[in-house]
């Protein structure tokens, strides 16, 4: 008897599964440019060896491959033959994706285990062929490391990949394009890295990056939207001065402001319930143990999943910034460097997830992520959704982030669900 293409397959998955995408995970996080830790920038040469290994495993589980004009690791498993009577009609495409970069000194999950659970749940469907096409993108960046801008890989496939973009430099003066063609791809090529319809919808994993599902016990979480960002430098000029002969009533310590300020960060913070904002880096000039700082530059990063909030809250402290430059006689620069509206997943498909999870036996957690995804780039594009993996203490961006065998059969078990309903109803057409 021929398989049915429009059901999947609903037994349980077994945990060798999940075990060989923790193993895979592990594997990949040592193609890295620093030998003792995982840094892997855009297109830096580790990448090569992560595509190798991930399009090995996508062949094996019959998807056809490719590395698009950005860099991003394209796999496709094409639908069933829909027959004659069909044959007129375009086939939809549900795509699966994540991350492949990673911030300097990562851990081995962030972003490529999305990739992986992709390729994994493809693999477990053994043959069967869906009513509609699975493609799943291993985004070329996603962490702005590298040039200081974020998401390249789905602003690529989103067709929001733009001139000012690829002129961008990193730190040893090449550009974005410079950097592709230097991976032996074509810039030129970039406009057909984007996503042709029609769409299910975009489907992203990950890791939570955070603490709620870990101190709830539940290992997976529905994400319903994704705070939006506000990013600022914030320079402080005061005058330097010899630390041992300036009077204190004499000094314009850029430094002092600057923590004065910071001060006023973490408060603001801390009385507005959703609101995190963070001065992540701080630079001192001149430096030295004996000189009254003159000069501060300080980042600031301020989230909220209600961008009023999130505006006001940057309102605030900008103003607080300047009263406190006024008070103490020290010049305030304030320059914005992103703007990032908050994101809400699609209904329907934050509905077909909550089917999944109960079907996997997992109780339902929805939450507000207040990291930043490929899939707040791929929502303008198509209905998009995204299930969080909880992170065992909490940890990511660090050497220690993990995940538990468990929570990734569940999570496969849960996108088996998914994918069985969307061959039978299209809610996210």
């Amino acid at each position: 008897m021929a398989k049915d293409p429009r059901r999947v397959r609903r037994e349980p998955v077994h945990s060798e599964l999940a075990a060989r995408v923790v193993d895979c995970c592990r594997a990949l996080a040592r193609f890295s440019e620093e030998p003792e830790s995982t840094t892997r920038t855009f297109l830096s040469e580790p990448m090569r060896d992560v595509h190798a290994t991930l399009t090995s495993w996508m062949t094996r589980a019959g998807m056809s491959t490719r590395v698009d004009g950005a860099g991003n690791l394209r796999g496709v498993y094409a639908a069933a033959d829909p027959g004659p009577a069909e044959s007129t009609r375009s086939v939809p495409t549900l795509l699966i994706g994540s991350h492949l970069d990673t911030v300097p000194r990562a851990g081995a999950f962030d972003g490529v285990l999305g990739v992986v659970i992709g390729i994994a749940l493809v693999e477990a469907l053994h043959g069967a062929r869906l009513t509609y096409a699975i493609e799943v993108v291993g985004f070329s960046e996603e962490e702005g490391v590298r040039f200081g801008v974020p998401f390249i890989g789905s602003r690529a496939v989103a067709g929001t990949l733009d001139d000012d973009l690829l002129e961008r430099r990193d730190a040893h003066g090449r550009c974005v394009a410079g950097a592709i063609s230097a991976f032996g791809l074509n810039p030129a090529d970039i406009p057909a890295a984007r996503a042709q319809g029609p769409f299910l919808g975009y489907l992203e994993f990950h890791i939570e990056q955070g603490p709620v599902l870990d101190g709830l016990g539940v290992p997976l979480g529905i994400v319903e939207a994704i705070a939006g960002q506000t990013r600022a430098d914030v320079v402080f000029t005061g005058g330097a001065g010899h630390a041992g002969t300036t009077p204190m009533s004499h000094r314009r310590d850029a430094l002092a402001a600057a923590a004065e300020w910071i001060a006023i960060v973490e408060h603001e913070a801390q009385q507005r319930p959703g609101l995190v904002a963070t001065v992540g880096h701080v630079s001192v000039e001149p430096g030295a143990a004996n000189v009254i700082p003159g000069r501060c530059w300080a980042t600031l990063d301020v989230r909220h999943a209600d961008d009023e909030a999130r505006k006001a809250a940057a309102t605030r402290l900008a103003g607080a910034a300047h009263e406190i430059g006024s008070r103490r006689a020290v010049d305030v620069t304030w320059t914005s460097r992103l703007d990032q509206p908050a994101v809400a997943m699609h209904a329907a498909q934050i509905a077909v997830l909550q089917r999944a999870v109960l079907r996997a036996g997992v109780p339902v957690c929805r939450l507000v992520s207040g990291a930043g995804h490929d899939a707040m780039i791929m929502a303008p594009l198509m209905p998009t959704a995204m299930l969080f993996l909880r992170s065992p203490g909490g940890l990511s961006h660090h050497p220690d982030e993990a995940v538990r065998e468990d929570d990734v059969a569940a999570a496969l078990l849960a996108g088996l669900h998914v994918l069985d309903e969307l061959g039978t109803v299209r809610l996210w057409s």
